[in-house]
């Protein structure tokens, strides 16, 4: 199942973050190997995907993002047996529950405001026991090191990656990948 996540992870750490289809094109053209795609709808996903895949590239779908489909189980569900992407990306821990159980890819996306969300967040990946964890802001190294060492859980950070230090400083602070829709970093 995330064996060719983990492996395209080891050949590219950075992941091409898709949040308008205009750049779509460039992510398919750029040395990453995986694509988070954060936009979409109930018409273009199917399309979109088979895109992605038909150009070698593995597709992360971010659930919560999809205009169309509910963010629910049967939304979930349509997504996982109908557009076939390698895994799926959600806020929302039961979807993460109920996508382990249709044996795709997880990756928990949190977002790291203060300390309360910090330790919800921690709780939540011993809970839920995703394939792994996107931290937002991604400029977290003392954060990524927390989590990772509570959960023992692959980290990914994404969110004002801006710069070749963001990326280094990211990938020295324990995470195994950097996710951006900053174009100028997909070629580092």
């Amino acid at each position: 199942m995330g064996d060719s996540f983990f492996s395209r992870i080891a050949q590219n750490p950075i992941i091409a973050a898709v949040n308008d289809l205009n750049n779509l094109n460039s992510a398919l053209n750029s040395p990453c190997e995986n694509i988070f795609l954060l936009t979409g709808n109930i018409f273009n996903l199917e399309d979109i995907v088979y895109k992605i895949k038909s150009n070698g590239k593995g597709v992360y779908v971010h659930i919560d993002l999809v205009e169309g489909i509910s963010k629910d189980n049967w939304g979930l569900e349509y997504i996982v047996k109908n557009v076939k992407p390698d895994g799926i990306i959600t806020t929302k821990s039961n979807l993460i529950k109920l996508a382990k159980e249709f044996d795709i890819l997880t990756i928990q996306r949190l977002f790291i405001l203060d300390s309360l969300s910090l330790d919800t967040g921690i709780r939540s990946i011993k809970t839920t026991r995703p394939d792994a964890v996107e931290i937002l802001p991604g400029t977290m190294p003392k954060i990524v090191k927390k989590i990772f060492e509570e959960t023992n859980t692959p980290i990914i950070t994404g969110g004002l990656i801006m710069d070749k230090e963001d990326v280094i400083q990211s990938l020295n602070s324990g995470a195994i990948a950097i996710s951006t829709s900053n174009e100028k970093v997909w070629y580092m």
